[in-house]
């Protein structure tokens, strides 16, 4: 049985199955946005403004601006909130195709056709890149391989915003089975607990801050 997986739900099924069953499964639990999300989702928005419309930083905001003016000056098509999806077969379709199996949303990416080259960037706003984790990059320019067939090579960072950190990758298209290659696997096992109807819970220190109430562990 195939179901359709993002970067976010994989990790949510890494830290706890139980957690992802009732968020992603059943759907009986939804997770509330916090401060921290929706000042994310505000920043996302500023920075997506200010490079697809050049509409100007609001003061709030001003931190950003020099992290933005460097994107800003990349020289190709920039390409804001682009949504990508693989098939299994690592072929590129919509973001909501019936056939997708991966689906993932890049921040920014600007494609340079004539140097065969794309810069990918996602946002970031937690205050340090201690924590990044970059195979989110790597499925993101297998993404950008299927999507645009004229990259070769794409130039991935994860930008931190407000400690002004850049978390830098590099991908070539011949790779482009290798950045799936170690999250198939992680997919296969969540099949494998949809086929035997087992979500066993994880225990941890974010059990406190969980929004699935119907668990052992949930001490809120």
């Amino acid at each position: 049985m195939s179901i359709v997986w993002s970067f976010s739900s994989l990790k949510t099924f890494q830290q706890c199955p139980k957690k992802y069953y009732h968020t992603k499964i059943a759907k009986d639990v939804v997770e509330p946005d916090t401060q921290a999300t929706l000042y994310g989702k505000t920043a996302h928005t500023v920075a997506e403004e200010y490079i697809r419309d050049g509409k100007p930083v609001p003061p709030a905001f001003d931190y950003m601006l020099p992290v933005l003016e460097t994107l800003d000056v990349i020289q190709g098509e920039k390409l804001c909130e682009v949504k990508l999806g693989l098939t299994e077969n690592l072929e590129s379709c919509e973001f909501s195709a019936p056939d997708v199996w991966w689906h993932g949303i890049a921040d920014l990416v600007v494609i340079n056709e004539e140097k065969q080259l794309a810069h990918s960037v996602d946002y970031k706003t937690s205050k340090s890149a201690r924590y990044a984790d970059v195979k989110q990059l790597d499925l993101v320019a297998a993404g950008i391989f299927a999507k645009f067939p004229k990259v070769n090579k794409v130039k991935s960072a994860l930008i931190f915003v407000v400690s002004k950190e850049f978390v830098k990758a590099t991908h070539y298209r011949e790779m482009m089975p290798k950045y799936v290659e170690k999250p198939a696997q992680d997919v296969a096992r969540i099949e494998a607990a949809l086929k035997n109807g087992v979500w066993n819970p994880i225990q941890g220190p974010l059990c406190k801050f969980c929004s699935v109430r119907q668990c052992e562990y949930n001490r809120s």
